[in-house]
């Protein structure tokens, strides 16, 4: 089972201080994780320079972009959401004979957050609604003085 899953927070626990310019300390959420190694949302940012283009419309693509570079699982930490401070993780297995990531010192089961989907659309009809609550309001203040 491993230790490190899309979605879970985490905190680097190796490499430069933040004040020499590195990461340690940072959190981010995982993005991918690939092998032995993790992407995490906004660590280990590497300069990447993309050839000028032009796409169909006519807008500029290319120019100097930040993407983040993979990092070693093993300089990364799960973050424990009580303490919010890294924590060593192992695997249980529960009465019901499946396995499961809890956090050593508190014995508190670690889940991966799921991504969240797209914000729901309002419909047409709750903006309405709502459009027609606040007119009412207006129209009934007047007539109340």
């Amino acid at each position: 089972m491993a230790k490190i899953k899309n979605g879970d927070l985490v905190q680097v626990i190796s490499g430069p201080r933040q004040d020499r310019g590195g990461d340690r300390g940072k959190q981010g959420k995982v993005i991918s994780v690939q092998g032995d190694r993790v992407v995490v949302e906004g660590i280990n940012l590497a300069t990447k320079h993309v050839k000028v283009g032009q796409t169909q419309r006519g807008t500029k693509t290319g120019g100097i972009e930040h993407v983040e570079a993979p990092i070693h699982i093993s300089n990364v930490a799960l973050v424990n959401p009580d303490t919010k401070a890294p924590a060593r993780v192992g695997a249980e297995i529960g009465k019901d004979g499946k396995k499961t990531r809890v956090f050593k010192a508190s014995r508190y089961a670690a889940k991966a957050e799921k991504p969240k989907a797209a914000a729901k659309k309002t419909t047409a009809k709750k903006a309405e609604s709502a459009e027609v609550e606040t007119t009412e309001a207006e129209t009934a203040a007047p007539a109340a003085e």
